[in-house]
């Protein structure tokens, strides 16, 4: 019997890099991504296990992939096609930056099999979208949007982002009214990170190190402010008929993100593109990120098996990042030993700091565990 496979495809090329971005991902010609293309599908047939595994679903990550034609989509597809078999109803995405996609590419991602579209927005505001450098407006997302739909999309994503530079929490609500009267299968709500090696840290160093003190920062939205967009987007979310299903993540009934799921549970998923990462039976892989290398056929996937410490340790701060949380049974089944006989101590501290909570075979983070989150995934560390 074959066993499932996710499969995640980095396109790493973007139209100019936005001020905050770490990602993998550069500017690029129109040679260089065809080159690229073909590089991919090179590699994906020296993957070629067809007899193993069985196709669940297929994310074109970025990076811009929309940057690409329709046909060198459509010629990825061929290629996974042809060295794997999908599953029906196989999930199949891609990240689309607005201005980047008109109706002809958006007809041929339907006719390759793409299925749902995920749509970089981050915000509704102007000067929001300028201070972060993104290359569109929100008139264009809307065009985009449009098109999508009238293209027969019926399962689209839209990316926000709050706690931005001099963002209000009015303008984050305004954001937010704006995106749901369009009525998104999916909203994914992100806070801020600013990463060092990027613009943005050289900006705002000085009031990240004051937000972290507690102090009263200058430039960035106050921690009061952030929590304050963070308990809107739940509420406004929810009201609207968006339940959440990860920390970050909501969706209406159904429409969840499966490929998403996939790697917060530890699914087997493979990694094709410069700098992908993959995790096969607990193997982890990673690819080169030079792209000289890369374009030479050395791929040079780094590997490093799991041990099992390591794995229980994933299994709780991924499965955490999920509100149903993780299951007792499941992780007894996975390992031979009880989670409290692992975890017991950490647990129990938890639920009492009120940042955990045990229903019948799960633990959970609770709303306030939620607020503090990256703090209590860090305990599950062993």
């Amino acid at each position: 019997m074959k066993k499932d496979l996710e499969i995640y495809l980095h396109i790493p090329f973007c139209v100019r890099k936005c001020r905050y971005c770490d990602f993998l991902s550069f500017p690029s010609n129109r040679g260089e991504r065809e080159a690229y293309v073909k590089k991919m599908a090179e590699e994906i047939r020296s993957f070629s296990q067809k007899e193993k595994w069985a196709v669940t679903t297929i994310f074109f990550g970025g990076g811009t992939p929309s940057i690409l034609e329709g046909n060198e989509i459509a010629f990825l597809m061929d290629t996974i096609r042809e060295e794997f078999d999908l599953k029906e109803g196989t999930e199949i995405s891609i990240e689309c930056n607005p201005g980047t996609v008109d109706t002809k590419k958006l007809n041929a991602y339907r006719e390759a099999g793409v299925n749902r579209i995920s749509f970089g927005l981050q915000s509704a505001q102007e000067k929001e979208l300028k201070l972060l450098g993104r290359i569109h407006t929100y008139e264009t997302f809307v065009e985009n949007y449009e098109a999508a739909r009238k293209c027969g999309f019926q399962n689209i994503n839209v990316d926000l982002m709050s706690a931005l530079p001099a963002q209000t929490a009015q303008s984050w609500r305004q954001t937010l009214e704006k995106v749901l009267s369009l009525k998104p299968e999916h909203i994914s709500a992100y806070s801020l990170m600013i990463e060092e090696g990027t613009p943005f840290f050289d900006l705002y160093e000085e009031d990240l190190k004051l937000r972290e003190a507690g102090k009263e920062c200058h430039l960035l939205p106050s921690e009061n402010t952030e929590r304050q967009m963070y308990y809107d987007t739940r509420e406004i979310l929810e009201q609207h008929g968006y339940f959440r299903y990860e920390i970050s993540n909501y969706a209406r009934p159904g429409y969840e993100c499966r490929h998403n799921i996939g790697y917060w549970e530890r699914k087997d998923y493979a990694g094709f593109g410069l700098g992908a990462a993959g995790l096969i039976e607990n193997v982890r892989f990673k690819n080169t990120s030079d792209m000289h290398q890369y374009m030479q056929g050395e791929f040079g996937q780094e590997r490093e098996e799991l041990d099992q410490t390591e794995q229980m340790e994933e299994f709780m701060f991924l499965g955490l990042r999920m509100m149903r949380g993780v299951s007792r049974r499941h992780f007894f089944e996975e390992f031979g030993v009880t989670m409290e006989s692992v975890y017991g101590i950490v647990l129990n501290e938890l639920i009492h700091q009120g940042l955990l909570e045990k229903k019948e075979d799960s633990y959970r983070l609770s709303d306030f565990g939620i607020d503090v989150s990256n703090y209590v995934l860090a305990q599950f560390l062993l």
